[in-house]
């Protein structure tokens, strides 16, 4: 498991944003304005997968 630190940036009133390195986005073949989901785990972890249509 790779340990990158990056910071936390406000977007506008109700966005944040945070940079994703792009060896992550090689790595899992996302391309630009893919969806992906954020699920939170609870206690500071959240999970980024790519979307699925079901």
């Amino acid at each position: 498991m790779t340990k990158v630190i990056r910071k936390l940036t406000k977007k506008s009133e109700y966005s944040y944003l945070v940079n994703i390195p792009k060896e992550f986005i090689d790595k899992y073949g996302w391309k630009a304005k893919q969806k992906l989901t954020i699920e939170d785990k609870g206690r500071g972890v959240l999970e980024i997968k790519d979307w699925r249509k079901r």
